[in-house]
C-alpha cells in the first residue's frame, strides 16, 4: 500500500536547514539558500552546524523540527538519518540534498537544490510517507533501550567473539534460529542499505514490509526472508559466549547479553520523505547501484 501523497504549498511558511557536521565546502550553498528563502519571504530556523557556517543564531534539531513546515537537510544519506530520529514523531516532510557519493535517501544532486524547492513550494514534489521501525531491547523484561529507526535494527558479535544463536520469531511462530555473526531486520528504505550488502533484496520504499537479513550464516539454507509489516519481530540472544551488539540506524544502540530480547514492530510513526521530481525510482537505482553497467 502506498502512502504517497502531494505536497501542500500553503503549508510551507517556514523552512528549516540541516548541515552535516564539517562541511565548508557547503558554505556558498548554505549562503545562497538562506538568501533565496528569504527573498521569498520564508523565515530560516537552522540547525547548529547550519547556524555556525552562515553566523546566525541555532536551533537544536529536535526544537526545529517543531517550528518548520519543510525541513532541509544537506549532506549524505547519515545526516538525514540522524534527522530523522531527531524529528521523531513530528510530520514535516524532509527534503534530502546530496552533499555525499552515494545518497539513496539524499535523491536531491546539489545543482538541483533550487529547482527542487521551486517544485516544492508550488506543490509539486511527492511526499512519501516511509515506514520506520519501532525497536525496543528488553532483559528480563525490564526495558533498556527504545528507539525509532527508518533504515534498520542489527544484531551483530561484538569484536573476536564466536558466531551467535539468534532466536527469532515472526507473530509469535518460530522462524529460525539464526547461527551467524548477526541478523538485520530492514525496512523497504533500509533495504538498499546493509542489508543489500548482506546479500538482500532491494524493496520499493512504499511497500510495508521487514526483510531479515543474516549476516553470513553457518547454514547456506539460511536465506534473506521478507515479512508483511502486521508482524511483530521477536529475537532471543542465545549467545556461546561474547557480547552482541544492537546498533539502530548505524548511529545508536547497546550492549546485550545472553537471554535479551529485542522486539521490532512497524511504528505509528512515517517519515516524510520529498522524492526526486527529476528521476523515477529505477533511474535512481541504475544511477547508483549502476545497474547495467558494463
Amino acid at each position: 500500500m502506498s502512502r504517497s501523497e502531494p505536497a501542500a504549498p500553503a503549508r510551507i511558511r517556514a523552512v528549516g536547514v540541516c548541515l552535516k557536521p564539517e562541511q565548508p565546502q557547503a558554505a556558498a550553498t548554505l549562503r545562497g539558500l538562506v538568501k533565496w528563502l528569504a527573498e521569498r519571504d520564508l523565515p530560516v530556523v537552522l540547525d547548529e552546524e547550519a547556524a555556525a557556517v552562515a553566523e546566525r543564531p541555532a536551533t537544536p534539531r529536535d526544537v526545529l523540527a517543531g517550528q518548520v513546515d519543510l525541513v532541509v537537510v544537506l549532506g549524505g544519506d547519515g545526516t538525514l538519518l540522524s534527522v530523522a530520529r531527531q524529528v521523531g514523531s513530528r510530520p514535516v516532510p524532509i527534503l534530502g540534498v546530496n552533499l555525499g557519493t552515494l545518497g539513496f535517501l539524499t535523491e536531491i544532486a546539489l545543482d538541483e537544490l533550487f529547482a527542487a524547492l521551486e517544485r516544492a513550494l508550488a506543490g509539486e514534489i511527492r511526499v512519501e510517507a516511509r515506514m520506520r521501525l519501532d525497536v525496543r531491547a528488553l532483559r528480563e523484561g525490564r526495558e533498556l533501550g527504545r528507539y525509532l529507526a527508518l533504515n534498520d535494527a542489527v544484531l551483530t558479535k561484538a569484536a573476536l567473539a564466536r558466531m551467535i544463536d539468534l532466536e527469532t520469531r515472526a507473530g509469535g511462530a518460530p522462524v529460525t534460529t539464526y547461527h551467524a555473526d548477526g541478523l538485520i531486520v530492514a525496512t523497504p528504505t533500509g533495504s538498499t542499505a546493509y542489508s543489500l550488502s548482506a546479500g538482500g533484496p532491494i524493496l520499493m520504499p512504499e511497500l510495508e514490509a521487514f526483510v531479515l537479513t543474516p549476516i553470513c550464516p553457518h547454514a547456506l539454507t539460511q536465506r534473506p526472508i521478507v515479512l508483511p509489516a502486521s508482524a511483530e519481530i521477536e529475537i532471543a540472544v542465545r549467545t556461546r559466549g561474547g557480547d552482541v551488539q544492537l546498533t539502530v540506524d548505524g548511529q545508536e544502540g547497546l550492549a546485550l547479553r545472553e537471554d535479551d530480547r529485542v522486539l521490532v514492530r512497524r511504528s505509528e510513526h512515517f517519515l516524510r520523505l520529498m522524492v526526486s521530481p527529476f528521476r523515477n525510482r529505477f533511474e535512481i537505482l541504475r544511477e547508483k547501484l549502476r545497474w547495467g553497467a558494463r
